[in-house]
């Protein structure tokens, strides 16, 4: 009977450790579920935490952007009204310079240059030419006539003509792009032309040019479509192509535009052409990516001429986007285009001073035939 006793002890003392063990298994499950969601919620917090800081810088940026964009306009619009301010005194004024000076012969005093420079100085401005390109000229012009003695008659056309001799300083001088790329090809075969811009500033458009200007002068072309970025920018060149008769060489959309430039030059040395002309992309010139695949082009490429392509019509943002782009690849010329609708000719003078380098061409319309080789004259004459 004990052992019997015994026996049924011990199997209840086994059953109650059992469900001990499993109270305790299921405590300790609880506990950790318990835990994991604590975890969670820690997790869910500090994640809002940081979506709020997240949020907030967000607003403190746009608040400081705003605030630099207000800013800038307050200055524009100071640095405008101080313009039409200066204008304006000068259409009030009845008597001019010649009305002053006498007859006979007259030196040009400090004080009778920076009266006849105020007038240009406002002509220069209107016609979108960089602060710093005024003052250049303002400097050399006075060091070019003070203390120079004229007749009254020939006074003005005096001045006009020491203007002339200074603006033509201002450029820089290049032999025409054809005799710098007919020198190359002697060099070597294919000669690589990369062009740089922003979207809209007509860089597809006047590659598809030179194509046809190289057609003119007996050398063959392949068209790079190193523009993998843009929607439709590989179709728009592959269209300029075909109605050329010219090859291109294309990747998909996303491809890496460094391959596209060393295919296109690989295809020209296998069918002896003599130029590999390279579209690239053209997101906003203040992109630090943009720039560094400009530079990786550059680097698989090794251009013989890089050349910047901007809109003459938005004046002053051409000269920093050549800026720019010459800061980041070292550009070696420019091409104006939509200068036939630019009649001011401010931004020529301000980006060929700004980036030290010549400008090519002037593009004049949407036709083939429509780039002209830049002629310093034409432009003296829309600036005056």
């Amino acid at each position: 009977m004990f052992k019997f006793l015994k026996e049924k002890i011990k199997s209840l003392i086994g059953k109650k450790k059992k469900e001990i063990e499993e109270v305790e298994a299921k405590t300790e499950e609880i506990e950790k579920k318990e835990g994991e969601e604590k975890e969670k919620r820690k997790v869910g917090v500090e994640g809002k935490r940081k979506e709020r800081e997240k949020e907030k810088e967000e607003v403190e940026k746009g608040i400081k952007e705003e605030t630099e964009k207000r800013e800038q306009e307050r200055e524009e619009r100071e640095e405008r009204e101080k313009r039409e301010e200066m204008l304006q005194k000068q259409k009030e004024s009845k008597e001019t310079i010649l009305d002053r000076i006498g007859v006979g012969k007259v030196k040009i005093t400090e004080d009778r240059f920076y009266e006849f420079f105020e007038e240009l100085r406002l002509t220069l401005w209107q016609n979108n030419v960089a602060n710093e390109v005024v003052e250049l000229i303002e400097d050399s012009l006075k060091k070019n006539i003070v203390g120079k003695e004229v007749k009254k008659k020939e006074f003005e056309n005096f001045m006009l003509n020491e203007f002339r001799k200074v603006i033509k300083g201002v450029f820089v001088p290049s032999p025409p792009f054809l005799n710098l790329l007919q020198d190359k090809l002697k060099e070597k075969r294919p000669a690589v032309v990369v062009f740089f811009g922003i979207n809209g500033s007509g860089k597809t458009t006047t590659i598809a040019k030179i194509a046809w200007l190289l057609k003119k002068n007996k050398l063959s072309c392949v068209l790079a479509a190193g523009d993998t970025f843009r929607a439709a920018s590989i179709e728009q060149l592959e269209k300029h192509a075909k109605k050329l008769d010219v090859e291109i060489v294309k990747h998909k959309y996303g491809s890496d535009p460094a391959a596209v430039a060393f295919d296109a030059i690989n295809y020209a040395k296998a069918h002896g052409i003599d130029v590999v002309l390279i579209d690239t992309s053209g997101r906003m010139h203040t992109e630090k990516n943009l720039m560094d695949e400009m530079k990786k082009i550059c680097k698989v490429a090794r251009p013989d001429f890089k050349v910047f392509v901007g809109e003459a019509i938005v004046g002053n943002d051409a000269v920093e986007q050549g800026k720019a782009f010459n800061e980041a690849v070292g550009i070696d010329g420019i091409v104006l285009a939509k200068a036939d609708v630019d009649e001011k000719g401010g931004a020529a003078l301000s980006i060929s001073y700004v980036t030290k380098k010549p400008i090519w061409f002037l593009g004049v319309g949407q036709g083939y035939d429509d780039l002209e080789a830049f002629d310093v004259e034409k432009v003296i004459e829309r600036i005056l």
